[in-house]
């Protein structure tokens, strides 16, 4: 059974800095592309930041890029989004998932298999 437990959300203020944890379990992690995405109340899904199988290329959406570093540890099963400068418009829920797939110009949420249970970030101004 395939687990991706997130945790490190909370309560920020503007200009903060938090870091995401999530940690994999019931499946081979270095054969799998990790993302990161967050939903707003009353917004879409986005994608946030991807990172390859073997943490050598990342992808990150305009809105976070110099402010959000996605990196993996395959040794500890865990995949981190560290993130920087934060915004009261970065508040969402924030999800990791993982993939099989990986194209370094395009992160398609449909292509994720698993999802974690999101964790909270909420940045006050």
């Amino acid at each position: 059974q395939v687990q991706l437990v997130e945790s490190g959300g909370g309560l920020v203020q503007a200009g903060g800095s938090r870091r995401l944890s999530c940690a994999a379990s019931g499946l081979t992690f270095s054969s799998y592309a990790m993302g990161w995405f967050r939903q707003a109340p009353g917004k879409e899904r986005e994608v946030v930041a991807a990172v390859n199988w073997s943490g050598s290329n990342a992808y990150y959406a305009d809105s976070v890029k110099d402010r959000f570093t996605i990196s993996r540890d395959n040794a500890k099963n865990t995949v981190y989004l560290q993130m920087n400068s934060l915004k009261p418009e970065d508040t969402a829920v924030y999800y990791c998932a993982g993939t099989r797939y990986y194209n370094p110009g395009v992160v398609d949420a449909n292509q994720y298999d698993y999802w974690g249970q999101g964790t909270q970030v909420t940045v006050s101004s």
